[in-house]
């Protein structure tokens, strides 16, 4: 792009924008959340929307984004709006209409800054930190942006985006004043192309690598007894294992063995409900979310520094970048930390893949479990990890497979079967099961499917927003997150929910936007749990959807039975056999290279 300097390449990256402290100078401790927006400022932003014409049950969610001046911001800036997850641009677009007149046009360079934002919020959605600098071009010209590249200048210079690019090494003999040689050539191998990304995302990515680092280089080496696990983290500050279900017992036999020398241990997961029986029995598992709120887990020193000399992290592929951030930062210098999980399952709901990139780059001990998943269900979901869909045998029915024409034969083959078929054929009650399925909408989609399971087993009339004391809901707390449960009832603060993590109350004014009903799930939202009875639920509609960690992750979530309503033919076995997910641009890999790396690893 013409007015944003490329650079050729080097191991390490730097920040091309205005105004930013650098990471050493942040505060380690996660920030305190903003406070409630007053009555006077709800007032205000109901005031703008309806000038603008936009629904004034948006105030609170505006306000929230843009803070205690959220009137006077949206009034300077009407593309403002866009701030508010789930408005569309064309949305945003007639509402400056309305409050602008004919000061409004699509070359507004307000418009530019926050569509270029708007792009980027998007792709953290499916799983990005940054995106090329081609790519933001291109979507602001599907928006009919009249001149992207000077749009995204224009949001750069203003600090709304920041640009990374490659520095350039100079070689140690090279003049000074002189390029060197690299610097001008061009033809000379591939060069990455410059991103950009949002500070948000850039300074946890950063964060998260210096953190991480940190931990490496202040633990003292020890000569551990016992297997390949205990003796790599004996040994380094920060080790990688993977492995499947079994292969949990592992890091568990790690932590017992650890206890056993004194240290301080501790092992999170990322769902509440999560743990199985070995993990309870471990005395000693707690959820991520609980361990980072204080509500569980060891206390923390006056730098805020959890007590602890050794964390192993279950389930590490669903951290996304800022919670990886947060719980790193939150660790004192010399603690061990064991990043463990399946590689092959959906990456984290959030943005980043910190598991993934870590492995991606080869800076500390990576230990793989030799433990097979066993019985029926381990054989058939260790064959969709090296994309071959088996037919294996199931004497005891932990694989039943339920064909099916059409979507709404499927979701009466899925009501029968969590409400009857499995409780009779299992001696497991419905809230043993969960049904997994593609995607909310859709004629069976979770929506559809939880209308028809509310119905059967837990009807009522919804007084309460909807939902009555008894229904299975899925909560959103942040985006990216979400945390099960069954309603308990409601108050003036809003709807009681029982969740493995307590009790939460989903204030009043989130019920809507941050609640569903939860006997269904997509497959992201289940990949941290596991359930004794899992029902997968694949419409004819569904086929888009699929791919074969979709696969391994949903038929993965079963611990002792697995249905698969089949509407989708052969798009099953061929999503598993060809279909891989998208990758996910980030910039964790090459900062942790920069870091960590030595000559003989770059």
């Amino acid at each position: 792009m013409s007015g944003i300097a490329q650079s050729g390449r080097a191991s390490r990256w730097v920040r091309a924008a205005p105004g930013m402290k650098p990471v050493a100078d942040m505060p380690r401790t996660a920030p305190a959340a903003p406070p409630a927006p007053t009555a006077g400022a709800l007032a205000g932003v109901r005031e703008v929307l309806a000038r603008g014409g936009a629904p004034e049950t948006l105030a609170g969610q505006v306000a929230a984004a843009l803070g205690e001046q959220a009137a006077e911001a949206l009034t300077e800036d009407p593309w403002r709006l866009l701030a508010v997850t789930g408005v569309r641009p064309e949305q945003a677009d007639g509402f400056a209409r309305a409050l602008l007149g004919g000061a409004c046009g699509p070359d507004d360079p307000r418009r530019a800054v926050a569509l270029t934002v708007w792009l980027l919020d998007r792709a953290a959605l499916q799983g990005h930190t940054a995106l090329t600098l081609d790519e933001v071009a291109a979507g602001l010209a599907r928006h009919e942006v009249p001149d992207p590249e000077k749009a995204v200048e224009t949001a750069v210079s203003e600090g709304a985006v920041l640009v990374f690019q490659e520095e350039e090494a100079e070689p140690e003999d090279a003049e000074e004043g002189e390029p060197s040689e690299a610097a001008v050539a061009s033809d000379e191998g591939p060069v990455e192309p410059p991103l950009l990304g949002l500070d948000r995302y850039a300074l946890a990515e950063e964060s998260l690598a210096d953190g991480l680092a940190r931990l490496v280089r202040t633990v003292t080496a020890e000569e551990w007894d016992g297997g390949e696990l205990e003796r790599a983290v004996g040994g380094h500050g920060l080790v990688l294992h993977t492995g499947g279900e079994a292969a949990r017992a592992e890091p568990l036999a790690l932590a017992a063995a650890a206890r056993e020398r004194g240290l301080r241990v501790l092992v999170t997961v990322h769902d509440a409900e999560r743990p199985g029986d070995e993990e309870r029995a471990a005395g000693t598992t707690v959820p991520l979310a609980a361990l980072l709120s204080g509500t569980a887990g060891p206390g923390r020193d006056e730098e805020g520094a959890l007590a602890l000399d050794l964390l192993v992290v279950l389930d590490a592929p669903q951290l996304d970048v800022e919670t990886g951030a947060m719980l790193v930062e939150a660790l004192p210098d010399g603690c061990r930390l064991v990043l463990g999980g399946d590689p092959e399952v959906l990456g984290s709901a959030g943005p980043g893949a910190v598991f993934a990139d870590a492995l991606a780059a080869r800076v500390c001990p990576r230990v793989a479990s030799r433990r097979p998943d066993p019985g029926p269900l381990g054989e058939l979901v260790s064959g969709i990890g090296v994309g071959e869909l088996n037919q294996v045998e199931a004497p005891g029915k932990e694989v039943v497979i339920v064909p099916v024409r059409d979507a709404g034969e499927a979701v009466h083959r899925t009501v029968q079967l969590v409400a009857d078929s499995v409780p009779r054929a299992f001696g497991l009650s419905p809230e043993q099961t969960r049904v997994i399925t593609v995607g909310h909408g859709g004629s069976a989609g979770t929506r559809a499917l939880n209308t028809a399971l509310k119905q059967r087993l837990n009807p009522g009339p919804g007084r309460f927003g909807g939902y009555d004391p008894g229904d299975r809901v899925a909560y959103a707390p942040a985006p990216g997150r979400t945390v099960t449960g069954t309603v308990l009832g409601a108050d003036p603060e809003g709807l009681r929910l029982s969740t493995g993590e307590g009790e939460v109350v989903v204030p009043k004014e989130r019920v809507e936007s941050a609640l569903r009903h939860g006997w269904a799930l997509t497959a992201h939202q289940a990949a941290g749990g596991r359930w004794p009875a899992v029902v997968v639920v694949l419409p004819g509609d569904a086929a888009p959807g699929l791919s074969r960690p979709w696969v391994y992750t949903a038929f993965g979530r079963a611990e002792r039975h697995l249905s698969v309503v089949h509407g989708v033919d052969q798009a099953l076995p061929r999503s598993v056999a060809e279909v891989l997910a998208p990758a996910r641009t980030t910039r964790l890999r090459p900062l942790l290279i920069g870091l960590l790396a030595t000559p003989d690893e770059e």
